[in-house]
């Protein structure tokens, strides 16, 4: 259908930004709290990629043997795959960083203020 939707544009809002953008914003968050780095945010966005791009296929693509392969529309579209992967990095980069910057500025707030809801600087 488009560059970044593959069946419709509902679908896409739905599966991609809504359901996985939010356990993507959560892990981000998550990670963020337990000190982890933002590599391994990464590579578990790679896998919920995979997650969703599985819902994609099994829920409006015509789920079948055959359709695994397909050209259009399959369930290992690379390029579709990137697309979503790339949509949960940013989302779970957004909850990564929010909390950083809550957890920066409370726990160390001699040292750092807030300066944004993303950044911090030094006092």
């Amino acid at each position: 259908m488009g560059l970044f939707v593959e069946k419709s544009y509902t679908a896409f809002l739905i599966f991609t930004v809504l359901l996985g953008g939010g356990a993507a914003f959560m892990t981000g968050r998550a990670l963020a709290r337990g000190w982890k780095s933002f590599g391994r945010l990464v590579l578990y966005m790679f896998l919920l990629g995979v997650a969703v791009r599985f819902l994609h296929w099994g829920l409006l693509l015509d789920p079948t043997f055959q359709s695994w392969h397909d050209a259009q529309g399959s369930l290992f579209s690379l390029h579709y795959y990137l697309v979503d992967t790339a949509v949960l990095i940013a989302v779970a980069a957004l909850g990564y960083r929010l909390q950083r910057a809550e957890q920066m500025t409370t726990q160390y707030r001699w040292l750092y203020e807030r300066t944004s809801p993303l950044t911090w600087k030094r006092r």
